[in-house]
């Protein structure tokens, strides 16, 4: 008998290496696929805005890089004893309107310079329940996306599900100013797997509908995009409630591991997947906690690692080891 129903993935065109630079974007699914390209050495940069769900924030936050476009005071609201940007996530606010904006300019320019040279860009989209600010939100343009809604009152927004042409239009647009900016990029589209149960069920299924027909579209009009599905392996290979965490919103370890298994193999080169076994290694040997640190056993274990990541390094100059060679060398 079957108890999942598995099936192929198209593989990557032109595979993932690791001299390649990785550009994410999106939902919280983004950040976990990221850090686990980051814990195997990749190039990656991610979420210069902080979390973002919609597409029309996704949008607005890639034409921001493309412009560089730097904000001043007059662009912040205070709330709560913060400041904050209608544009960011609260990891951007601060105490006082100058911090927030060092950190948001500083991460806008790094995001400009990263992106006019990165090779592939991947997309997560999350929900196409936008939150429009009203007449009553502090310093914000009426009818506005807000990427991020601060925990301001509930009667600053008003929510609607875009359609599906509406987010075409959306992101067709940005996607001719991507290619205009790089002409070498690729992008790689995914739908987040996480619930968005707070709109409700019927809602949530609504809102990833249309975000699944408007990609796909996207995908067959133009070269050089790709569909990676993250949200079908969860939804309908695992399936079972066991992979999500304790608030049923949130794929869990087993599924973020599953899933990310299925990127690698589908759209990382081989050679990478092998020296991706050799940093795993080094990965386990770096985070080893010993029962006696000055035991002539430990001594060997960190001179053995030692040599090993050395080798690595100098067989490939561009990647960073230098946190594991100072560890195993003390």
């Amino acid at each position: 008998m079957k108890f999942r129903f598995e099936f192929d993935i198209k593989r990557l065109s032109q595979p993932i290496t690791h001299k390649d630079k990785l550009f994410l974007i999106g939902s919280c699914f983004t950040e976990n696929i990221g850090e686990k390209l980051k814990k195997n050495k990749f190039s990656v940069l991610e979420n210069p805005n902080g979390i973002l769900f919609n597409p029309v924030s996704v949008a607005e936050a890639l034409t921001s890089y493309i412009d560089n476009t730097q904000l001043s005071e007059a662009d912040l609201f205070q709330l709560n004893e913060g400041w904050h940007s209608w544009k960011h996530h609260s990891r951007y606010s601060a105490l006082t309107p100058g911090e927030a904006l060092t950190k948001i300019n500083n991460s806008t320019t790094a995001a400009n310079e990263y992106l006019k040279d990165c090779d592939y860009l991947f997309i997560t989209l999350g929900s196409s329940w936008i939150y429009t600010l009203t007449e009553k939100a502090v310093n914000a343009k009426t009818g506005s996306v807000a990427a991020n809604n601060h925990k301001a009152p509930s009667d600053w927004f008003h929510r609607r599900l875009m359609t599906t042409e509406e987010v075409l239009q959306t992101l067709d647009n940005v996607l001719y100013r991507l290619f205009h900016f790089n002409r070498k990029l690729n992008i790689i589209f995914t739908i987040s797997p996480v619930r968005h149960l707070r709109e409700g069920v019927v809602e949530n299924n609504r809102s990833k509908a249309v975000l699944i027909q408007a990609v796909h579209h996207l995908v067959d009009k133009f070269d050089h995009l790709y569909y990676f599905p993250a949200y079908e392996l969860v939804i309908d290979d695992l399936r079972d409630y066991r992979f999500y965490a304790e608030d049923l919103v949130h794929p869990n370890y087993f599924a973020t591991q599953y899933v990310w298994e299925k990127f690698v193999d589908s759209c990382v080169d081989e050679k990478s997947q092998s020296l991706m076994e050799e940093i795993h290694s080094i990965n386990l040997a770096f985070q080893h906690k010993p029962f006696n640190e000055e035991s002539q056993a430990h001594r060997q274990f960190k001179l053995k690692y030692l040599e090993k990541t050395r080798n690595i390094q100098e067989q490939f100059p561009w990647l960073n080891f230098s946190k594991e060679i100072d560890h195993f060398s003390s």
